[in-house]
């Protein structure tokens, strides 16, 4: 298995988007990692774009959140959310629209768009196609693709997303699969097979039923090779094995997100990482646009790989912040408070926890 190789001298000449981070601005609280852990979120660093009087509305991020069921309202909104209070300029969930009655009553901060229809809902004339249509008219507006939060396993709602990630593709989009969005790359694994702009992020369970739709075996593999192994069973596409530790890996590359988290495993902290996820996915195409001056010593392999290790530190530290809160009581949206906390934790000179 190889590992993420560090160019340290990357890190000698800080750029205009550079915040200073040193031991001196951890305080004794401050979340626990390892020193790899501490080395690579210097490089994450280098992708966050600064704030600058020049950049205009929509360069920091155009997200849409696909997702949002009758049954499931939560998840969607709980990821574009977290994609907001991250830095994205302009979040967006793509629903049903009994879903999005309910959604638009959470926040007026979010963009809420209708076009999705479950079976039970569909009128006589929708169709995976016709309904699809909508959606993929929107994509000339944003960078970046979440695909699963809410979802649900309705056919009418899994077809219509199977077309919406072929469109994806043809775009050289990137998007992120989670939860029901995970079942099509398990039953229909061509959608992202070879897809290197493609990162699925399961736990545990859905890690398990990934692997079993490829004929893998691992048990006895330690995470990060069982990441590997998944990840080159899928052409390469990066995958971000959720758990104790969070296991990413491209097939190429991998490497460890073990900052402290919190011990609650309530329902919905996924979100959390599907939606900072996607705002380091919108920073890493600012800065493949050059959109701010800096030394472009980032190809976009590695700044997708350091999205997905940014996204999971991120909502580690968030789930670490509010279980020291709540407790035994912490519950999703706990996450969604501690969003803009835990970026400065680790990537500004934060306040002391």
């Amino acid at each position: 298995m190889a590992s993420l190789h560090l160019n340290l001298s990357l890190l000698e000449a800080p750029t205009t988007a550079q915040l200073p981070l040193s031991p001196s601005s951890m305080s004794s609280e401050s979340p626990k990692m390892s020193q790899s852990t501490k080395d690579i979120l210097l490089k994450v660093r280098k992708m966050i774009p600064p704030m600058l009087e020049k950049f205009h509305k929509g360069q920091m991020g155009r997200v849409a959140v696909i997702g949002g069921s009758e049954d499931y309202t939560g998840a969607p909104y709980f990821s574009a959310m977290a994609s907001a209070r991250l830095g994205c300029d302009m979040s967006h969930v793509i629903c049903e629209p009994q879903a999005a009655q309910v959604i638009k009553t959470y926040s007026p901060n979010l963009m809420v768009h209708p076009l999705m229809r479950q079976s039970t809902h569909a009128s006589t004339t929708d169709s995976a196609s016709s309904i699809a249509k909508s959606v993929i008219e929107m994509l000339p507006r944003l960078h970046v693709l979440v695909i699963g939060p809410g979802l649900g396993r309705d056919k009418l709602m899994q077809e219509t997303c199977a077309k919406v990630i072929e469109a994806a593709r043809e775009r050289g989009m990137p998007f992120v699969l989670d939860a029901d969005g995970l079942n099509l790359a398990q039953t229909k694994p061509e959608l992202v097979q070879g897809y290197k702009e493609c990162i699925l992020t399961p736990n545990v369970v859905e890690f398990g039923r990934l692997c079993k739709s490829k004929g893998i075996d691992t048990e006895g593999l330690e995470g990060g090779k069982a990441a590997e192994k998944l990840s080159n069973a899928f052409g390469g596409v990066t995958i971000v094995k959720k758990g104790k530790e969070d296991w990413i890996s491209n097939g190429e590359r991998t490497f460890v997100s073990d900052i402290e988290g919190g011990l609650k495993r309530s329902g919905g902290q996924g979100d959390t990482l599907t939606g900072t996820l996607a705002t380091f996915l919108g920073w890493r195409k600012a800065y493949l646009d050059n959109i701010w001056e800096h030394d472009g010593a980032l190809d976009e392999v590695e700044l997708l790989a350091l999205a997905a290790f940014g996204g999971s530190a991120v909502t580690r530290e968030c789930s670490r912040l509010a279980f020291k809160k709540k407790g035994r009581s912490l519950q999703a949206g706990d996450l969604t408070e501690e969003v803009y906390v835990a970026f400065r934790n680790l990537f500004e000179d934060g306040p002391k926890l």
